[in-house]
């Protein structure tokens, strides 16, 4: 069983089991995969006996993630976020540096030696953190937005770094030089890659969606990912870098919501990959031995770190529970600290006892971030005095709901969810609603719904937002399996609410209303009943006569209306992107063009957009006047196709 083939299996075999696992008494997959890489590692069962052989794969993880990045980064997003990126960022790494520096100079009298453990120390986890913060629906918070600000810098940072640490070990005396060179060379291939991306990029993927064909779009995505990624790395830079100009340049576009769905399987796995191989390099007789300093070296640097960024964020005017946000989140060392210390080690500037001591370090910072972040708002709340407003779903609703009548659940916030919101709010009937969706809850909190991330068929979601205290509750989408499930929760919690349904077609109907459900609504037969009361009112049958029939219909639970002769292409869906209006929240960033601006001065026709709203100060202005002039942090809701409401956000962002 030393082969590669049975070596892989293995250690698939042991991920599936950990995450399932660890799933299961709620912990972070990423955990699991770092267990699974220790299990397999050298030191333990010894099935992959050199981690590096698996080196190149594990970074196409990165490469994939930092490509979905830059989906949601577009550029003139960069350059609203300058203050942050190149004044936060900078300000942290070349804090962190500083600090480390003169601490490692003091315990190994060796300047090289210790700008290595500096450079890792200061770099914090690209991989988790993002990965954590978007499971947890906080990329679009601004302590969330400010994270990855600071890690976009650090990314940028790791070029001189690795430049750097080989001059250092072979003592060359033209390092200015060099690192000049090197920095001119980073500086053309971004050009190419911004410019390729602006002008070529868009064309090639709108004539590969002519030929709608699922496996080239995604041949096409994983293609351009790893060219950018592989420009960068011939220049001298991180592959991860192209990869995230790359996807950028694509998030301007309108495939950009195709390009991320079509990366998501390729970059979950091979990050799961990456992690294990971080597992692997763990040395755990040197890990226990020195775990007392691991442990001290590891408090040391998460105090200097979350310190240091909490000051220079509240030096720049944010909030206090932002600025401690974001330093919680970024304590840890990162992935590219592994590759400075392999880089190290490779011109002998590291013992083995420090590389054993930095690894530990690493692995055992990254394998606490995830729960750190989850856990962030009680952090936060414990080092700032008054309470975080971005407080629990169980806050929320015990404080925000006390005294609402006639307040309804809907469970699932997609097209049909919101509908159904919209029309509520018009008649003033109070509602909640749960959705599982990080990017699609993210919005529509900004644009000032009501609505919470989590899975509804969980009874600890549907007790936090008071699903027993709930009269009339709405499952509004169309997974008959799943709506059991969320059922079979509701009628634990609230055997008296009135419980609507909706379903595909009539294939589980009898189920769900075994289940618990007083009403079944089928896609299919409800579209059946809408066309035939517009034939028949065409026909001349009166108005009445035709309501009466519907009702009755409903009433029998559409009973002559089951049974259907199946076609081929029965569940196709014709609906094309471009053919429908989209809602898009967009927050104006410090520096946003449209600042300073009243709503009339601004074409919003030409555009082909219209201002559905205004939040400011989590006030929300429906159809707001004309003279009201925007701010920073204001939130304005755009409707309108998806390409015109990309552009438009460019045109509110940098004119």
């Amino acid at each position: 069983m030393n082969g590669t083939f049975s070596s892989l299996l293995l250690l698939l075999a042991v991920a599936v089991i950990l995450v399932w696992l660890f799933r299961r008494i709620k912990l972070p997959a990423i955990l699991a995969y770092l267990v699974a890489g220790i299990i397999a590692g050298p030191d333990v069962m010894g099935w992959i006996a050199d981690p590096d052989d698996y080196h190149l794969v594990a970074e196409l993880g990165i490469v994939l993630l930092l490509f979905s990045l830059g989906l949601e980064f577009s550029l003139p997003k960069m350059i609203a976020m300058r203050r942050w990126v190149f004044g936060l960022g900078a300000a942290q790494v070349l804090g962190s540096l500083l600090i480390f520096l003169l601490i490692g100079f003091i315990w190994l009298d060796e300047w090289a030696a210790s700008l290595a453990i500096a450079g890792a120390l200061a770099l914090s986890s690209t991989a988790v953190v993002i990965k954590q913060l978007k499971e947890s629906a906080q990329t679009s918070t601004r302590r969330g937005q400010m994270s990855v600000a600071i890690l976009l810098f650090q990314d940028i940072a790791v070029v001189p770094l690795l430049i750097i640490i080989p001059l250092l070990a072979s003592d060359d005396g033209n390092i200015g030089y060099t690192l000049l060179l090197a920095l001119a060379k980073g500086a053309a291939v971004i050009a190419v890659l911004m410019t390729i991306g602006k002008w070529v990029l868009p064309y090639l993927f709108k004539e590969i969606a002519k030929q709608r064909t699922d496996e080239l779009f995604v041949l096409a995505t994983l293609l351009v990912a790893l060219v950018a990624g592989g420009m960068t790395h011939i220049f001298g830079l991180s592959m991860a870098l192209g990869a995230f100009l790359a996807g950028m340049m694509l998030g301007e576009s309108q495939y950009k919501h195709q390009l991320e769905a079509d990366i998501r399987p390729f970059r979950d796995i091979l990050m799961g990959l990456f992690f294990t191989t971080i597992g692997m390099q763990l040395q755990l007789y040197g890990f226990v031995q020195n775990l007392h300093w691991i442990l001290l070296a590891l408090v040391i640097m998460a105090v200097i770190k979350i310190a240091l960024i909490s000051s220079v964020a509240r030096l720049m005017g944010e909030r206090d529970e932002d600025a401690w946000g974001s330093g919680i989140s970024l304590f840890q060392m990162g992935e590219f600290g592994f590759v400075i210390v392999a880089l190290a080690s490779s011109h002998g500037l590291l013992s083995k006892e420090i590389i054993t001591s930095m690894i530990g370090i690493g692995v055992l910072s990254m394998a606490i971030t995830p729960i750190a972040i989850h856990r962030l708002k009680p952090l936060v709340n414990l080092v700032v005095r008054h309470p975080d407003p971005l407080v629990d779903i169980e806050q929320q609703r015990t404080t925000g709901n006390e005294g609402l009548e006639n307040q309804v659940l809907i469970c699932g916030f997609g097209r049909v969810g919101q509908t159904m919101s919209r029309f509520l709010d018009a008649e003033g009937i109070t509602h909640i609603a749960v959705d599982n969706d990080p990017m699609r809850v993210q919005e529509a909190v900004a644009g000032g719904a009501r609505v919470y991330f989590g899975d509804s068929s969980r009874r600890d979601i549907l007790r936090a937002v008071g699903a027993e205290k709930v009269d009339l509750i709405i499952i509004s989408f169309a997974d008959d399996l799943r709506a059991l499930d969320v059922l079979k929760e509701l009628r634990q919690l609230n055997p008296e609410a009135y419980i609507i349904v909706r379903s595909k077609d009539d294939m589980r109907l009898t189920q769900l209303q075994e289940a618990g459900a007083s009403q079944v609504v089928p896609d299919t037969l409800e579209a059946s009943l809408m066309l035939i009361s517009h034939v028949l009112n065409r026909s001349g049958i009166p108005i009445r006569r035709i309501l009466a029939r519907l009702d009755k219909e409903r009433r029998n639970h559409y009973g002559e209306m089951h049974g259907f002769f199946q076609g081929s292409e029965t569940d196709m869906d014709p609906e094309l992107p471009d053919k429908l209006e989209f809602l898009r929240a967009l927050t104006l960033p410090e520096g946003a063009w449209a600042n300073g601006k009243r709503i009339d001065e601004l074409d919003w026709e030409k555009h082909q957009v219209q201002l559905k709203a205004l939040r400011r100060d989590d006030e929300e202005f429906p159809n707001p006047d004309s003279d009201i002039e925007l701010q920073s942090q204001d939130v304005v809701l755009l409707v309108g196709k998806p390409r015109y409401v990309e552009a438009a956000e460019r045109w509110l962002l940098e004119g």
